[in-house]
């Protein structure tokens, strides 16, 4: 049976249903952890949850000190803690269970009144033989390029608009360096850095959940599979949430530490 994403159209805009689900499932979990960590916080009697908080914070501290350094990067704490967590979780949620409904015609496929599969949709379907849809609800939101990409855009426009603010003279004469020499290829950097920060992250994630939907689809054969699977993917996930939070913080020093190369 074919998996499809549930998609409406509003406004001539085409929303990912399931995508905006699990956007909003990730905050949820990050806010309650962030508010539970802090509820009750002890000098004295730190509970565990408040000691893993703290070696969080102090492990992005340790990504900005190696990165930025603590002169500039003191106010980005908060930026780096909450996107770590945010893509950490997010990548984990796609790896417990999912959620499929199944469907066999458009009317069965709608909610609030708007339709999330096309008549084009089950047209395809029957044209393969298959009588029904499943649709998938719950998965990583990092296991969407639109999501990815979002987050990225968000770095990136960050980082440019640092530069250009902050510290202007240095930003701009980087790309005039060597008798404007460098341009093309600091131009080249400008557009390859969005694709392979927001790549890499959709590309490990999804393809995890391909594979853990191949595993399953063994049966009984695939559970000591699935079990190491998901073991190794906890561990790509958590390697991911680090490395684009890295890179966040390379790129933020990037436009930001000039002073000593120019």
């Amino acid at each position: 049976m074919e998996h499809h994403v549930p998609i409406i159209e509003l406004f001539g805009f085409k929303f990912d249903l399931s995508a905006i689900l699990m956007i909003l499932v990730t905050s949820l979990a990050v806010l309650i952890l962030a508010v539970s960590a802090s509820r009750k916080a002890s000098m004295t009697n730190p509970s565990k949850l408040q000691n893993f908080m703290e070696w969080a914070v102090e492990f992005v501290e340790n990504i900005i000190g190696s990165t930025i350094g603590s002169k500039y990067g003191k106010p980005f704490i908060t930026l780096g803690l909450t996107l770590i967590m945010f893509i950490f979780i997010g990548n984990m949620l796609g790896l417990p269970f999912s959620f499929i409904t199944e469907h066999k015609d458009v009317a069965s496929a709608t909610i609030a009144g708007h339709p999330f599969l096309t008549s084009a949709d089950f047209a395809d379907a029957a044209a393969k033989g298959q009588h029904e849809i499943g649709v998938s609800w719950w998965k990583s939101p990092t296991a969407d390029i639109a999501v990815t990409g979002a987050l990225t855009a968000i770095v990136i426009l960050l980082s440019h608009f640092l530069g250009l603010t902050r510290n202007t003279k240095h930003y701009i004469a980087h790309y005039f360096e060597y008798k404007g020499t460098m341009l093309i290829l600091h131009l080249i950097e400008v557009v390859s850095k969005p694709l392979t920060l927001a790549f890499r992250l959709y590309g490990n994630i999804y393809a995890g959940e391909i594979m853990i939907s191949v595993i399953v689809g063994a049966g009984y054969f695939g559970i000591l599979p699935l079990i190491a699977w998901q073991g190794f993917s906890v561990f790509v996930g958590a390697i991911q949430a680090f490395v684009f939070t890295m890179l966040t913080m390379v790129y933020i020093s990037q436009t930001l530490v000039h002073e000593e190369q120019h």
